[in-house]
């Protein structure tokens, strides 16, 4: 969801963060090495962020606002620069999604994204973005965690994910990554604002496999539903997809385990992933 690529010949918030810490720092007559003296980063970082090869971590765009007393500007541009790497079939949905009363994802091969440890996202985003430099894959990161500030909010949303046992069984990044993945879905399914179900392998087909679903409820009441595979997406909003959209998510949930026995399932998996690492 977070792939795009950008125009390198008109503004973005990308090229404008970083003409303004260029201007700022020349106003102040600062090198760049003076800069990242000031601000604890190293110089060659701050040049790839003034020529817009990279984007400022949330912690060094919390510094630049900082130094130059600039009331979250690069915290701001960073916050857009990141929206900006979304295509624009997802923006929508995402910004449903920090608004939203309650959402409920099914995946049927990748943990859920707002479920995902950025050890596994970034496996994800080297294999998916092979042609990336290191730095752009971190940003694509960043990005993905990003989003999990939904449930830091003080209405967090109910969320209701459910996961194809296949999810749990390919070991993405490796058996390391993968037992901090499940260990990290254990700890989030504690919230009493998450409940997780698996779909195992015994029950054979079901009406969603190969791709992924979000239904996303407002406060309102309305649902916007999106369906995503690859580097497509779609998001539906008439009121006959939504029901249909809503029915092969409940026939998913009915052929799912129970949270309890979800939870059995993901230790299982935890200790298999614990017992490949040991040896």
């Amino acid at each position: 969801m977070e792939l795009n690529n950008e125009d390198d010949d008109r503004a973005t918030p990308r090229s404008v963060l970083g003409r303004r810490l260029r201007r700022l720092r020349e106003t102040a007559g600062l090198s760049q090495r003076a800069l990242a003296d000031k601000v604890g980063y190293p110089h060659t970082y701050l040049s790839r962020v003034e020529r817009g090869e990279q984007l400022p971590s949330e912690a060094l765009a919390e510094a630049l606002d900082a130094h130059f007393a600039t009331d979250g500007l690069f915290v701001e541009l960073l916050s857009m620069a990141q929206d900006a790497s979304i295509p624009d079939y997802g923006r929508a949905v995402l910004e449903s999604e920090r608004k939203a009363a309650r959402i409920q994802v099914f995946g049927s091969s990748l943990i859920p994204g707002l479920l995902q440890t950025k050890d596994y996202a970034r496996a994800l985003f080297r294999t998916s973005l092979a042609g990336e430099s290191v730095e752009r894959i971190e940003e694509h990161v960043a990005t993905r965690m990003r989003r999990k500030r939904v449930f830091e909010r003080a209405d967090s949303p109910l969320y209701w994910a459910i996961m194809d046992e296949a999810a749990l069984k390919r070991p993405i990044g490796g058996t390391e990554c993968m037992c901090g993945q499940i260990r990290h879905v254990l700890k989030v399914a504690e919230s009493p604002h998450v409940a997780l179900q698996a779909l195992p392998f015994s029950q054979g087909e079901h009406p969603m496999l190969g791709g992924s679903l979000s239904l996303l409820t407002l406060r309102n009441g309305a649902t916007i539903g999106y369906v995503e595979s690859f580097f497509s997406g779609e998001q539906v909003e008439s009121a006959g997809k939504i029901l249909e959209l809503t029915h092969m998510f409940d026939i998913a949930r009915s052929k799912a385990l129970p949270e309890s026995e979800t939870l059995d399932l993901l230790s299982s998996y935890l200790r298999e992933y614990e017992d490949e690492d040991d040896s």
